[in-house]
């Protein structure tokens, strides 16, 4: 099985490469491209047009179990982001081959 992570930095490489920018700069841009995503999500549900919509979701608290060890836990309540792709993004998707 084959893990294919690409990080912040791979983000801020490829900008430089495409667009032409030093590295430096394109991670500033990747950087605060970021810190703009998360703040709309935090402030209102962000939809981006012909790529997607991000909504918060509220998890309520719940019982756990280990699998292994059969043990049960509480998981505490807590945020977490659902993105839900626009038809234009899986269109493209699946018309790349």
């Amino acid at each position: 099985m084959t893990i294919n992570s690409f990080k912040k930095i791979d983000l801020s490489k490829s900008i430089s490469k495409n667009i032409g920018l030093p590295v430096s700069l394109s991670k500033k841009l990747t950087e605060d491209l970021l810190e703009i995503l998360s703040d709309k999500i935090k402030n209102n549900d962000l939809n981006l047009k012909n790529l997607g919509s991000f909504k918060i979701i509220d998890k309520k608290e719940r019982i756990g179990r280990n699998p292994k060890t059969k043990e049960e836990f509480l998981i505490k309540s807590r945020k977490s982001i659902s993105f839900i792709a626009s038809k234009n993004f899986i269109s493209d998707i699946n018309n790349s081959d």
